[in-house]
């Protein structure tokens, strides 16, 4: 078999007709519709999770405007063939995505929105029909022309699902992938009370009240998002409305990979090698009672792999999604997250109440909502499967969100590190002052939140911020006599320099003989050659025991 992953691919008929691997999802259209009797579905899963390929899937199986039976061959729905005959391409489908329309302001995320509606109204032109009613076609004409008022937008859907009963006969089945994306970016830039999220909320509470309260042309609506909207009363009053998010069993499933599914994609691209590294890098995230790996990632490194067999893991989600909340988040001093996030980054667990019922404009208004954001949009997951209730353990689900965070702590140290406290450290070392030094970086350390259980690379990382953050030159494991110095920094405006050797101490006792160890290294490993011409050359052994920081000096 000649194995082929489609990155990026969120087209079903594309994906299928060009030979692509595919997960069989397609049971949840079974299930859904056999087994529930929703008329509004809401899926709410962070992004990259396969929502809008799951829609794409279901509105080619359902549209009577496609004739899907080759692209659904050999996949688990075509099992239920009674299902099949009655359901595969006899509905109408009116499918739209609103993950477009957003921007910096109002007006252009409006205009966005209004050209996505325009785009829906071109792909139906035969609904310009002498059986429909004339005022619904002067509102088509004119949303196809992105000329409707504002009232036109909100009614636009039901307006066109009218029409579509009109020519079929046939009442629709309506697809709204990524509902919450417009809220989401105006609650990000409004600044007053009655700015942008208030006007885009509006519009959105307009669209879907139409769209899904007492609409008698609507057969059913599958709707996904982030969050599920609570306090805007969305979907208030909406007749027989239900919400499946990460907490829930039911569909849990369907949105991401499961091991097994990951072990088959693997064993037929021929790098089942890449097994653990996969999973610990992606795996994780707990749904319901199913534990999943990200989808994009997973396709994304399996392609990466196809190519090299050498390729490394890396963080593929990071550039798909608004990071900011974390920064928001710990920065926050009335809430004292700081050490909650210590514990998340060193692999533990913490105790929270969360909720999935938010919104976009009291997302920071308490400590457990911003929680509550973060497990929803995939920054964190529930630790157990098996537990239940509003109150629940919460982890990092692996390293590639665990390296967001450690993005998100460096960013943070950048922001708010006291720059006199480092000019004042930086002096002490010029000067020779091992206990000013270590009192300043002891303090420095209380002020931020440690990452990698305290390992020597994150001291590393500690020490070359504050370094940096007050303009030096830093190198760090570079090449220097017969080994590698933790950090040489440069001052060669004074043509002088500062070696330092690091060590991470075990007990607090031997803080004293690990800088000795260090500085031991330092003579051995002759880091000082190479450094001609520099009139001072200090050398320093640092022993660190989780925030306090001992040092020596080399003297001659």
């Amino acid at each position: 078999m000649d194995f082929k992953v489609g990155v990026g691919k969120s087209d079903f008929e594309e994906l299928r007709e060009s030979g692509n691997y595919y997960v069989d999802k397609t049971e949840l259209i079974y299930e859904l519709v056999n087994d529930t009797d929703n008329k509004v579905t809401l899926f709410t899963r962070p992004r990259r999770f396969g929502k809008t390929l799951m829609m794409s899937m279901m509105e080619n199986f359902f549209s009577i405007r496609k004739k899907s039976e080759r692209i659904f061959e050999g996949l688990a729905i075509r099992e239920h063939e009674d299902f099949c005959r009655e359901w595969m391409n006899r509905y109408l489908v009116l499918f739209i995505s609103l993950k477009d329309a957003e921007s910096e302001t109002y007006d252009v995320a409006y205009a966005k929105l209004m050209t996505i509606i325009a785009d829906v109204c071109k792909s139906y032109s035969e609904l310009s029909s002498n059986v429909v009613d004339k005022d619904d076609l002067e509102v088509f004409a004119g949303l196809k022309a992105q000329k409707g008022t504002e009232s036109d937008v909100q009614n636009s859907l039901k307006t066109i699902m009218r029409m579509m009963n009109a020519v079929y006969g046939k009442k629709v089945i309506l697809l709204i992938d990524e509902y919450d994306v417009p809220l989401a970016k105006a609650s990000e830039k409004d600044t007053s009370k009655n700015g942008y999220y208030s006007r885009m909320l509006d519009v959105i509470r307009g669209i879907m009240s139409t769209a899904l309260k007492d609409n008698e042309f609507l057969q059913f609506a599958v709707v996904t998002g982030c969050l599920r909207i609570a306090k805007e009363s969305i979907f208030t009053g909406t007749n027989n409305f239900t919400s499946y998010s990460v907490l829930d069993e039911r569909f849990s499933r369907y949105f991401g990979f499961l091991e097994d599914e990951v072990a088959a994609m693997l064993q037929l691209a021929d790098r089942k090698e890449a097994t653990e590294e996969i999973k610990e890098w992606y795996d994780g995230y707990v749904f319901g009672n199913s534990y999943l790996y990200c989808p994009w990632d997973v396709v994304n490194h399996i392609s990466a792999l196809r190519y090299k067999r050498s390729s490394r893991p890396k963080n593929y989600w990071k550039n798909t999604s608004h990071n900011g909340i974390l920064l928001t988040f710990v920065k926050r001093t009335d809430f004292k997250v700081k050490g909650k996030f210590e514990i998340l980054m060193n692999n533990g667990t913490i105790t929270q109440t969360i909720g999935d019922e938010l919104t976009y404009d009291t997302l920071h208004s308490s400590e457990d909502n911003l929680w509550s954001v973060l497990l929803m949009t995939g920054y964190i997951t529930k630790a157990d499967a098996e537990e239940e209730g509003e109150t629940v353990s919460l982890k990092i689900p692996n390293r590639e969100i665990a390296s967001i965070f450690e993005d998100t702590v460096i960013k943070l140290f950048k922001e708010t590190i006291d720059t006199n406290m480092q000019k004042s450290m930086m002096e002490a070392f010029w000067n020779k002052d091992v206990e000013e030094a270590g009192r300043i970086a002891s303090e420095l350390l209380w002020r931020t939140i440690s990452y990698n259980d305290y390992h020597e690379d994150y001291y590393h990382a500690f020490l070359t911020g504050v370094f940096v953050g007050i303009g030096y030159e830093v190198e760090s494991n570079k090449e220097k006599g017969l080994g590698r110095p933790d950090i040489l920094l440069k001052d060669e405006a004074n043509h002088r320099a500062i070696i330092i050797e690091a060590k991470k101490s075990e007990k607090e006792v031997d803080m004293d003989k690990d800088c000795d160890r260090a500085i031991e290294q330092i003579i051995t490993e002759k880091y000082l050659e190479g450094l001609y011409g520099y009139k001072q050359v200090l050398c320093y052994g640092i022993a660190f025991f989780r925030k306090q920081a001992k040092i020596k000096l080399l003297t001659n």
